[in-house]
């Protein structure tokens, strides 16, 4: 792991670019160490330095004590897309506004991207917990189809908030169930993006005994500032 920058922000936080390989990153950091970590994931195409991603690492680091940390998955943000890439993405935009079945395109683009995106986390997380200043246990935050690979193929994720879960891939569908560790559901009822029930038929197949849904009324990006707080103290209790 290379840090590229960093810089001490007003809030007291040290927020930190790294490379890993051909894996671009940041990793904000309290002033208390060590810090357990969260693994914050955006959903797909969208940089690990969007705004909102960024508010709420920042948040999780300055008022909560977590080391936070974010990647660009294969094709996103800083990394390159391939021209299958930008084809299949393209075709995703036109069928959503088109209100025309999505799911064969998603399946093509999304699946692949899961199992692509996946070993990337995991090899983030063995140099992150090699750094002096993060310890365990470890926690999940973002992009549900990633999150749900993710929870059942890395013991060491002790609990994991995800986003929305509209469209998930058929094989993490299938992985719901293996998802033992406590889970908190976020979904929005009236996103666009995501269709309601596929949702909470996905929480419903969810296999850990612990599990909380929240849903609030509002679009896709519509989430209240308040989840991210709630979100927090759901990994207080499972983290420290």
């Amino acid at each position: 792991m290379h840090f590229t920058s960093e810089q001490r922000l007003d809030d007291g936080v040290l927020e930190r670019e790294f490379t890993l390989g051909e894996i671009p990153g940041t990793l904000w950091t309290p002033g208390s160490a060590p810090a357990p970590l969260i693994l914050m994931a955006h959903n797909n195409g969208l940089p690990k330095g969007e705004s909102r991603l960024v508010a709420r690492a920042r948040h999780s680091a300055a008022a909560y004590g977590y080391a936070v940390a974010a990647i660009d998955a294969p094709g996103c943000g800083d990394r390159p897309r391939s021209a299958a890439d930008e084809q299949a993405r393209a075709g995703i935009r036109r069928a959503m506004q088109a209100g025309e079945p999505v799911d064969e395109i998603f399946e093509s683009f999304i699946g692949p991207l899961v199992e692509k995106t996946v070993p990337d986390w995991q090899t983030t997380l063995d140099a992150l917990l090699s750094l002096p200043e993060i310890g365990g246990p470890v926690g999940y935050s973002g992009w549900t189809a990633v999150g749900i690979r993710l929870a059942v193929a890395e013991p060491r994720i002790a609990a994991a908030g995800f986003f929305a879960g509209g469209y998930v891939p058929r094989a993490q569908r299938e992985e719901a169930r293996q998802v033992t560790i406590p889970l908190l559901f976020l979904l929005q009822w009236d996103d666009e993006g995501n269709p309601r029930q596929r949702a909470l038929d996905l929480f419903d197949a969810f296999g850990a005994q612990e599990k909380t849904l929240h849903a609030n009324m509002g679009g896709h990006v519509g989430t209240p500032w308040f989840e991210v707080d709630d979100g927090n103290r759901f990994f207080d209790r499972h983290l420290k």
